[in-house]
């Protein structure tokens, strides 16, 4: 019964938060990524994401991304800033080699900071890996 089910590891999909220069706002925006570094496509790749801490949460999002192509990325949305002072959870589903995958990525409160921003690769851009 529960022994026979098979949940597969996810490897190679991250959650990234990349600090990146809006041509329109002429500001930087923080914006949530997600990469696939995997040698073959994620297809039907669905996300969930949502702020929350003890005592405030933010309505859920929901974001259909399609296939993410291998060793390239898909931006999910734009993280405003005072949504950074709660912990962030994105929930990525999808499909690989036949088989559905998911997995949960949190970055902490607070943590999304200039001062923690590392070179992203596939992205060649300095952000925040999800943990």
């Amino acid at each position: 019964m529960k022994k026979d089910i098979e949940i597969p590891v996810v490897k190679d999909v991250y959650v990234a938060i990349i600090r990146e220069w809006n041509e329109e706002f002429l500001d930087k925006d923080w914006n949530a990524y997600v990469i696939n570094d995997k040698d073959t496509a994620i297809e039907m790749t669905m996300v969930v994401s949502k702020g929350f801490d003890d005592d405030r949460k933010t309505s859920i999002m929901r974001h259909n991304l399609g296939i993410v192509e291998p060793k390239s990325f898909k931006k999910i949305e734009v993280v405003q800033e005072d949504v950074l002072t709660l912990n962030n959870e994105f929930f990525v589903t999808f499909f690989a080699n036949g088989t559905l995958h998911d997995k949960r990525f949190v970055f902490e409160k607070n943590t999304v900071t200039e001062s923690n921003l590392t070179v992203v690769p596939l992205i060649d851009k300095e952000g925040i890996y999800a943990k």
